[in-house]
């Protein structure tokens, strides 16, 4: 059966004073959450949507990928939104939300914001998610050359993320079909607005998925470490099932930034 083995870091980086990312790094969901910059309380808003998405998929492993991750999403919005009715300082609080859920036969990544799904298959780095900002709205129009983007001040305008609005856009959701020795990697914009997506292809090559990790948060320190950092990486493995929950990282290991935990509903 499919599964995954993995391991994630999540740094604060070396400008910010706090870590506003979260995530999940368990053998069959994973996830990176990333609050919204600018916004109040995005420690908050992340490790809420973690929290919701990973209570939610644990709890009913064995029920259809994709309809756990809507419920997932759902439950995370509907938590951020119980946030701001509870504490109007927090209006505007938002996350951008990445997860992979895997059922032992099958992944599908579901996806909202600007922090990134790559996949490692026979040493080719292919990028799964597309951003929602500005700035590749303009790539994707032909307006703006990619070799740009990085560059324009306009690059970390978040379009779409997962917020307490219950009007939204919805989210990317799509079937991976993915293989043993496959390799995924899980990212916040802290490694891929500094590391550029050949060097990010070479160093997720490390042999153990934790010390990939490890070099690819040390790239981004290096160059600069201006954002909170969080990768994961996940070999695909097929092996018997494995009893477990996972790690949780970032801003989500403080209980205190989840919004009212016991509320989150496990049950459709």
């Amino acid at each position: 059966m499919l599964r995954f083995s993995g391991a994630g870091v999540s740094d604060v980086g070396l400008v910010r004073s706090d870590n506003e990312d979260s995530a999940f790094v368990g053998p069959y969901l994973a996830l990176v959450a990333d609050g919204v910059g600018g916004a109040a309380a995005g420690e908050v808003a992340s490790a809420t949507a973690a929290y919701a998405v990973s209570a939610t998929v644990l709890a009913r492993m064995g029920e259809e990928p994709e309809q756990l991750l809507l419920d997932g999403f759902e439950a995370a919005r509907t938590s951020i939104r119980r946030g701001v009715q509870g504490d109007l300082a927090r209006l505007g609080m938002a996350t951008t939300l990445t997860a992979v859920v895997c059922d032992g036969h099958r992944a599908v990544l579901a996806h909202v914001g600007d922090s990134r799904a790559y996949v490692l298959r026979g040493g080719e780095l292919t990028r799964l998610t597309t951003d929602h900002t500005y700035v590749q709205g303009l790539v994707s129009s032909g307006q703006l050359r990619a070799e740009d983007a990085a560059r324009h001040p306009w690059r970390n305008v978040v379009l779409r993320s997962l917020d307490g609005d219950p009007v939204h856009e919805g989210v990317d959701l799509l079937p991976l079909p993915v293989s043993p020795g496959d390799r995924l990697l899980l990212c916040s914009d802290g490694l891929s607005d500094l590391v550029a997506e050949d060097a990010i292809g070479e160093l997720l090559g490390v042999e153990d998925p934790h010390s990939a990790a490890a070099v690819l948060t040390r790239a981004a320190l290096d160059a600069g470490g201006r954002d909170n950092i969080t990768v994961v990486v996940l070999d695909v493995v097929d092996g018997p099932m494995v009893v477990g929950d996972g790690q949780l990282l970032g801003a989500v290991r403080d209980i205190a930034n989840v919004v009212d935990p016991g509320a989150v509903r496990l049950a459709r």
